[in-house]
């Protein structure tokens, strides 16, 4: 009895920091009461376009020929490579609350982000890690765990 207990308590002890962070509990990284940063201001100066685009409202296939989900995934990688994962987390979290359509993507759009985030930094899971958001379940973080 007391080795099922331990058997049990070890069991606990080692899959719920992973739960914890595939769910995104650790993940958060933003609060709302902290001072504005100078990504916010990114956010704000590249929401204020004329509406078109990817995160805007639109149904069917895109101007270039793919489909809405692979629009956003390119747009998405574009964002990764040029700005940090956090910047396309944020949009990912966007383009789901204007595009409702697009959330049985959303999982596997934020896996692809973190495979793609620890591909950025050579490997390094820690780093890329320090960008996590809730977004998706925690799929970025399975997605940084391989």
């Amino acid at each position: 009895m007391k080795q099922l207990v331990r058997r049990i308590g070890q069991t606990i002890a080692l899959t719920l920091p992973v739960v914890l962070v595939t769910t995104g509990t650790l993940a958060v990284t933003r609060v709302p009461w902290a001072p504005p940063t100078a990504l916010d201001q990114q956010v704000v100066a590249a929401s204020s376009g004329d509406g078109a685009g990817i995160g805007r409202a639109g149904a069917g296939k895109a101007p270039d020929g793919l489909a809405p989900q692979d629009s956003l995934r390119v747009a998405l990688l574009d964002e990764l490579r040029a700005h940090n994962p956090g910047s396309a987390l944020d949009l990912l979290e966007r383009s789901m609350l204007e595009q409702p359509a697009l959330t049985p993507y959303c999982s596997s759009l934020a896996t692809e982000l973190g495979k793609a985030a620890v591909r950025k930094y050579q490997g390094d899971v820690q780093r890329a890690r320090t960008f996590a958001r809730p977004v998706c379940d925690g799929s970025f973080a399975s997605g940084l765990a391989g």
